[in-house]
Parts: C-alpha cells; structure tokens; sequence
C-alpha cells in the first residue's frame, strides 16, 4: 500500500494483515555527489513501485526519508531509531529501510530495523529497454529478498 487517501482506506480496513513498513532511504547533496545522490534516489524509488504492488495487501510503502548526505552518522542513527520506535509501536511485525547509500551498511548493526541496501545502477544513460531489463531483475531479487526475510521470523 502507497501513502495515499486510497490505500490508507485498505489499510485501515485490513491493518491486522499488514504487518511490514517499508521506508526508502534518499540521500540528499548538493556538492560534488549531488547527481550520485539523485541517481541514487532515482534507482530506489523506481525499485519500490513494483515491489509495493506486489506486496499490496502485506505491506505499506512510505513516501521516503530525505535527509542531507553529509549529516553525522550519529544522526542518522537518532533518525532511523525515532522511524523504528514510532513504526513497532504501531504494531508493525517487520521494519525495513531500502537505499543506496553505502554509509547505512556500516550502521546496520545499530539499528533494529532490516535494511536492505542495495547498489545504485546508473540508468539515465540506458536505453529505457536495457533499463527496464535491469529493473524488471533488480526487483525479482528485491521480492525475493522480502520472502526470505519474512520465513526467518514464521
């Protein structure tokens, strides 16, 4: 489910079989790695779509969390556990973050969440047909990836 009017309508209705929060992760620059950062967000948010309408009636997909590339890791990890708190709290069984920023794999041991990093392919320079070959597979992976997380805790 999207964090739209519509969705939250399901959702409300159904909230005891959504038991997964997906937040995407977007990394926001604007030095030298401003367009690694957009390509970054790009590539997720384009890896997300598919992946919430796969898993429509299990899962909400939230908008996304910017926030600025150069902050201090002891930030992000204050951002991220205020994400988690407020996510379980809320009853939901399992908590993913998504990016393509590296910097969160070397915090994944602080938080109680799953991430799921993923690296960022540079597309814009694809044809869209090669581009939606390596999407289309990226996403194979991704769903799969989810499937195998959710057996760990059955």
């Amino acid at each position: 489910m999207k964090w739209v009017s519509q969705d939250m309508d399901m959702f409300l209705g159904a909230r005891e079989y959504v038991d997964t929060a997906v937040l995407p992760l977007y990394p926001v620059s604007f030095g030298n790695d401003i367009k690694q950062s957009v390509a970054m967000t790009e590539f997720i948010q384009l890896l997300t779509i598919p992946l919430e309408r796969q898993f429509k009636g299990r899962m909400i997909m939230l908008p996304g969390h910017s926030y600025l590339k150069n902050k201090s890791k002891e930030k992000l990890i204050e951002e991220a556990a205020v994400w988690e708190k407020e996510l379980f709290d809320n009853g939901f069984k399992h908590v993913f973050f998504v990016t393509s920023d590296s910097v969160w794999k070397s915090l994944e041991g602080e938080l109680k969440a799953g991430l799921i990093w993923l690296p960022s392919i540079p597309l814009a320079a694809m044809d869209e047909g090669a581009r939606n070959n390596i999407l289309e597979d990226q996403v194979k992976q991704l769903l799969q990836l989810f499937m195998q997380k959710w057996q760990e805790d059955v």
